[in-house]
């Protein structure tokens, strides 16, 4: 198994673990990203309640994640658990995402490029049709879901 099946298959399998037991808890697993980093492997959590989340709310998601990691995931090798608030620059991870966050500002990365780009910033326009329609300063653009490898909202940049 290659790095980038193997990543998509770690986060398949936490969020079908962690979004359950997110939500019995009135938590949103906003996002789940497994990835190398300088210090190595990191599998982080973004969480979120309407009325934001505490330090409490990410230490025991940890705990429960970090458990069941150990039982379910042993084979996965070292790596760091981190789970913590999407803070501004919320990443998109959901198809309904793009529609919720309509009109605000966002930055995608796409792989392989789209239109002979990589990164694109602008307005949420939603989704339709398998691709997301940002209002560029260049003007709208139609993204496919399927190529995009990042997406987070932005501040005016």
């Amino acid at each position: 198994m290659t790095g980038p099946e193997k990543e998509a298959l770690v986060i398949e399998r936490v969020n079908r673990f962690a979004e359950p037991l997110c939500a019995a808890e009135g938590i949103e697993l906003v996002h789940a990203e497994y990835l190398r980093d300088r210090g190595g492997r990191v599998l982080r959590l973004y969480i979120d309640r309407p009325e934001g989340v505490s330090l409490e709310d990410c230490a025991w998601i940890s705990r429960q994640v970090s458990d069941w990691l150990d039982v379910s995931l042993d084979d996965i090798g070292p790596y760091s658990l981190e789970v913590s608030s999407p803070g501004p620059e919320r990443p998109l991870g959901k198809t309904s995402d793009y529609d919720r966050f309509r009109d605000r500002r966002a930055k995608i990365s796409v792989s392989p490029s789209w239109q002979g780009k990589k990164n694109f910033t602008g307005i949420l326009k939603g989704v339709s049709g398998g691709e997301v329609l940002l209002e560029t300063v260049e003007g709208a653009v139609a993204i496919p879901l399927k190529q995009i490898r990042r997406a987070r909202l932005v501040d005016g940049e």
